[in-house]
């Protein structure tokens, strides 16, 4: 089965941290970006971040400077560190993959990403 398992979601106070992890399972990393996308209830799934290699990684404006995303393809995974997170950042998280490039990521909300995991859920509140 082809596809991603996503971890570390739970509950945090604003302002605290959590760490996401998106394990594949299937197949490797290599040539692949890897997006992070976020859905709550009632909206829209939005683009948070996107890689393809640590010089080349995307925020949404709504994240940048709190989030950072990193890849280790030897582990076959890609991880979110989210700090100083805030209620609006609650949502369920996953994780996509599309060959080669991030393409329009954030504006296409991940549309022609593949192999979507069951997510993790973010839940901040105090």
């Amino acid at each position: 089965q082809v596809e991603f398992v996503e971890s570390g979601g739970g509950l945090v106070r604003p302002g605290g941290s959590l760490r996401l992890t998106c394990a594949a399972s299937g197949f490797t990393l290599e040539d692949e970006a890897i997006g992070w996308f976020r859905q709550a209830p009632g909206k829209e799934r939005e683009g948070v971040s996107c890689i393809i290699s640590e010089d080349n990684a995307y925020y949404a404006s709504s994240v940048e400077g709190r989030f950072t995303i990193s890849r280790d393809n030897t582990k076959n995974t890609v991880t979110l560190q989210m700090n100083s997170l805030r209620p609006e950042d609650a949502a369920t998280y996953y994780c996509a993959r599309r060959r080669s490039s991030c393409g329009n990521w954030y504006y296409t909300r991940g549309a022609g990403f593949g192999s979507w995991g069951q997510g993790t859920q973010v839940t901040v509140s105090s």
